[in-house]
């Protein structure tokens, strides 16, 4: 059992959900996010799903990127080993390039790419010093296509960070450290509260339920919730342009 789990983006959407998953199973608990307010709320709702557990909370902002190294060796301290670590932290700002919002755009390249690697860089650190652990990043099924508008820098990005993982995976195979990657369908969270229309989206306690149900296969790549996303990838990757330009 992967006892201690540090989760990052932990005070809100898919990243408080499974904090409260893992809660239920058992698990210490290391999270961190911007707004200790909120991550204040999701240790008490942990602690009251069961208290047995232990949960060490941390204000850390990703895009600072030397203190998402202070603050993973402190929890790495802290519990005195860590198991898993999943980078969850991200944005999902942007609009179509050329259209005056380049910082907004840059955000999210830096967010959801630079900082992801900052968070791969430092878990690998204590998993690699270790000679154990479970890497998980939270990717999207975005990063199968290119896609318009406001997901364009977005789903770059989360391509990105699979092509990441994988590379990270390579490196590590046939060693103790396990290396995952999920790519999440529409799961309904802040990021995506304003958004009427979309095809095939699931509550966000169903979507965590998936989510950790997945993470915990420890498989190399996985899409939650799997039906229909295990299938739809497969279609997404020959859909043509026209039928993509509809989706987003």
């Amino acid at each position: 059992m992967r006892k201690n789990i540090l989760i990052t983006g932990a005070s809100s959407g898919l990243g408080r959900g499974m904090a409260l998953e893992f809660a239920r199973a058992g698990h210490n608990l290391a999270l961190c996010a911007r707004r200790m307010e909120q991550l204040e709320a999701v240790k008490l709702a942990c602690e009251r799903l069961n208290p047995a557990i232990q949960v060490a909370i941390v204000t850390l902002d990703v895009d600072d990127h030397q203190e998402v190294f202070t603050v993973f060796e402190h929890f790495a301290d802290r519990f005195g080993t860590l198991d898993r670590i999943i980078v969850n932290a991200g944005v999902g700002k942007g609009a179509a390039i050329g259209t005056g919002h380049f910082q907004a755009n840059k955000q999210t390249a830096t967010t959801n790419f630079v900082s992801a690697l900052a968070q791969c860089e430092a878990a690998m650190t204590i998993f690699r010093r270790q000679n154990a652990g479970h890497l998980v990043t939270i990717s999207s099924v975005s990063a199968v296509r290119g896609f318009r508008r406001a997901m364009t820098v977005y789903a770059a990005t989360k391509a990105g960070l699979g092509a990441l993982t994988e590379g990270i995976r390579v490196d590590v195979l046939d060693t103790p450290i396990q290396v995952s990657t999920i790519y999440p369908g529409f799961i309904r969270t802040e990021i995506n509260e304003k958004v009427k229309r979309v095809p095939f989206i699931v509550d966000t306690e169903t979507g965590c339920r998936a989510l950790v149900k997945a993470i915990n296969k420890e498989k190399a790549n996985c899409y939650v919730p799997v039906w229909p996303w295990a299938f739809l990838q497969y279609v997404l990757r020959i859909a043509p342009l026209r039928w993509l330009a509809k989706m987003s």
